[in-house]
């Protein structure tokens, strides 16, 4: 296991992120475990978590020039992942989504950088059926940009669909 999955799991578990036990997902299913990313609920807990989320990017060296959280638990990641990364010399540009478009002021669903013609990094907390990350997608390209890539804390691997039998990770 690298370095970064295991100081993940320690932080996941020092701050009673992942639980066991016997969970009803929001899918309905029942499941041995459950992973709630607003348990890193410190400033110190979530440079740690940036960190493990910029060490994953950088290890596979994925070419991107955006930052993009989806809203809601995805927008405090992609943030805190953004500051890590520059932090450690690359100051990147950062994006996120509203759930409801603002019809005041400059109005939109979109905050921050323009994503036109931008390698897009996905930042979010899980992936269950992919729901999310396809509703990420669809913003991204809608702005103009190319989705680059994406991270979670957790792939819960299931599959994408009754027909579909890869992991959703897989699907999207």
């Amino acid at each position: 296991m690298s370095d970064h999955r295991h100081r993940f799991l320690q932080l996941a578990l020092t701050a009673d992120a992942l639980r066991f036990g016997q969970f009803t997902l929001k899918s309905g299913r029942l499941s041995p475990y459950f992973f709630n990313a607003g348990r890193f609920d410190s400033g110190a807990r979530m440079v740690q978590l940036a960190a493990c989320y910029a060490d994953a990017v950088e290890a596979t060296g994925l070419k991107f020039d955006v930052v993009f959280g989806p809203a809601y638990k995805g927008i405090p990641l992609a943030t805190a992942t953004a500051c890590e990364f520059a932090q450690r010399g690359r100051d990147l540009p950062l994006s996120f989504n509203r759930k409801e478009a603002k019809a005041h002021g400059e109005g939109g669903n979109l905050i921050g950088a323009d994503m036109n013609g931008k390698r897009v990094l996905i930042v979010d907390d899980v992936i269950t059926a992919g729901t999310a990350i396809r509703e990420a997608l669809t913003i991204i390209k809608d702005a103009g940009g190319t989705p680059a890539g994406i991270v979670v804390a957790l792939d819960r691997q299931e599959i994408a669909s009754e027909t579909d039998r890869r992991s959703a990770a897989q699907a999207v």
